[in-house]
């Protein structure tokens, strides 16, 4: 509809509307940007009309330029649908559910649909599409449950060997499966418009799987002798005997789908491994030796860690290793220190103490394995200190015995601060059993590695010594007479001109006083300035 213009308007108002002098208004004329506006052709109106005016017509073209100007809104167009549906034949459902019926069934029964199942598809999405979707899941679901008891019900009775039984019931599983995806595809409208608009609606597939699992409970026998089936294969093959893992995970995971994993299987499952482990590992610690049990150990984490990749659930590795470690280590801990931590630290087996080492460390008994190291070194340690026939090789003895030991809490025990201590204590301890003894005779074991009688070591080998017998010299706790020892064996060495080597002599009294301080070494080295002072004058 066009804007009424001014001149219009006023006319209107004019008393003199009437007279046949009065013309209409004049014709609109569309503009450029989508107004209409009137013509700026001039005629007798707009002279008659504005009688206040001198020349109407430029008035009405300024009218018209200020009129093109103003912003009007754009007219939307609107196009309405008509969204009424169109209507069913009669008996259309009836006579769908007749052919999906039919289709359901052939698909159960593992024959070929007679009907396309594009159309049986849309034949669905009409059905949803008016509202008739509530009706056909639960005819869907009654159909599914029929053929589903009909499956585990002909499980019941069969007798056949575990294995083969293991089969029928993958057999069945599998079918299931695949039946209920053909199913799903044809209804699939239900699951995307029925079963999202209604939560409490189980999806095609979660209706079937909810069905599978009603019916195993139903069926008793079925789901127990599955499951001892299951378990007696996961036996043979910890027996070494050959089994199809395949079919062991296919099944496993047909418990997981159903959710009954836990209750059903897991459960038995571990008490069936405590009892099997509890019993090997009492048999087993009978015919090894620790060495050997320790492998075996080693072995079976491994195989029941590969058994959890392979076909149980991921969920019950914690629970599975922690009853394996239960069973054999934590029961036998005293029995595996007892009968085997001497004789592998005497054999200087790191390999195997290594091993020993890591498995305790996974049952929080390195406590126990620390004690067991402190009384062997306090053990073995005793025997070389306090025989007093062996005086003479005893320093070289306890410092074979400190290498030893250092190995193997490198190599073994990764440098367990709390292992190294315990050598350190524990060597303490030896040390101080002879107090002065000891102070005296390492003494005299540097002075034999000092004299020249030893010039055909070489420099690397006696600066290694001096290291090691240094180490020895720390636990000493009377470190005066050792003192006195080493200061009467260097006064006879420099007066007798009997010392292998002055920088050896040097190098050790430069430990000493690193050890112990500078007012432990002024007597030692006065000896030396007295000596090189002495020896000037004289040439």
């Amino acid at each position: 509809m066009s804007l009424p213009t001014k001149r219009s308007t006023c006319s209107s108002a004019s008393p003199a509307s009437t007279d046949s002098s009065y013309s209409s208004p004049p014709p609109m004329k569309k503009a450029k940007n989508g107004l209409h506006t009137p013509s700026s052709q001039p005629n007798a109106a707009d002279k008659v009309g504005f009688p206040m005016e001198d020349d109407a017509t430029p008035a009405a073209a300024n009218l018209s330029r200020k009129k093109a100007t103003l912003p009007q809104p754009s007219k939307k167009l609107v196009i309405k649908l008509n969204k009424a549906k169109p209507s069913l034949p009669t008996n259309f459902e009836e006579i769908t559910w007749e052919k999906l019926q039919s289709a359901i069934r052939a698909i159960f029964l593992k024959k070929p649909v007679s009907f396309d199942l594009e159309r049986l598809y849309q034949a669905v999405d009409n059905l949803c599409l008016h509202k008739l979707e509530g009706k056909l899941y639960e005819r869907i679901e009654k159909e599914c449950e029929e053929h589903i008891s009909a499956a585990l019900q002909s499980l019941v009775g069969q007798d056949t060997d575990l294995s083969v039984f293991l089969s029928l019931v993958e057999n069945c599983w599998q079918d299931f499966c695949d039946q209920m995806l053909m199913i799903r595809s044809i209804a699939l409208s239900l699951d995307r418009k029925y079963v999202i608009q209604n939560p409490n609606v189980r999806s095609l597939w979660e209706m079937g799987l909810q069905l599978f699992r009603k019916h195993l409970a139903l069926s008793p026998e079925v789901e127990q002798r599955t499951v001892t089936a299951l378990l007696r294969m996961i036996e043979k093959e910890r027996l070494a005997e050959a089994v199809n893992r395949t079919l062991l995970s296919h099944l496993l995971k047909m418990f997981t789908s159903l959710g009954i994993y836990t209750e059903s299987f897991e459960k038995h499952f571990l008490e069936c491994t405590s009892e099997f482990y509890a019993a090997e590992g009492m048999k087993y610690m009978q015919q090894y030796d620790v060495a050997e049990y320790l492998k075996h150990v080693e072995g079976r984490l491994h195989e029941e860690n590969e058994r959890c990749i392979l076909y149980i659930d991921a969920g019950t590795r914690k629970p599975l290793i922690a009853t394996i470690e239960k069973q054999l280590l934590e029961r036998h801990i005293l029995a595996v220190i007892d009968k085997g931590f001497s004789p592998l630290m005497d054999g200087r087996r790191t390999e195997d103490l290594q091993r020993m080492y890591t498995l305790f460390s996974r049952v929080n008994a390195l406590e126990s394995l620390r004690q067991a190291l402190s009384s062997y070194i306090r053990k073995t340690g005793h025997k070389i200190v306090m025989d007093e026939e062996k005086d003479k090789d005893m320093v070289q003895s306890l410092l074979d015995f400190k290498a030893s030991l250092d190995i193997v809490w490198e190599e073994s025990f990764c440098k367990n601060e709390s292992f190294g201590n315990t050598i350190k204590d524990s060597f303490e301890h030896l040390i101080n059993l002879r107090q002065n003894r000891r102070a005296e005779l390492i003494a005299k074991f540097l002075d034999e590695k000092l004299r020249a009688g030893n010039k055909g070591t070489s420099e690397e080998e006696l600066e290694s010594t001096l290291e090691k017998v240094l180490v020895l010299f720390r636990f000493i706790q009377g470190k005066d007479v050792f003192e006195a020892f080493y200061k009467k064996d260097l006064a006879k060495r420099l007066l007798l001109g009997k010392s292998a080597s002055i920088d050896a002599e040097k190098s050790m009294i430069s430990k000493l006083k690193t050890e112990c301080g500078s007012q432990f070494t002024n007597k030692l080295e006065g000896m030396f300035k007295v000596l090189f002072l002495s020896h000037s004058l004289f040439f």
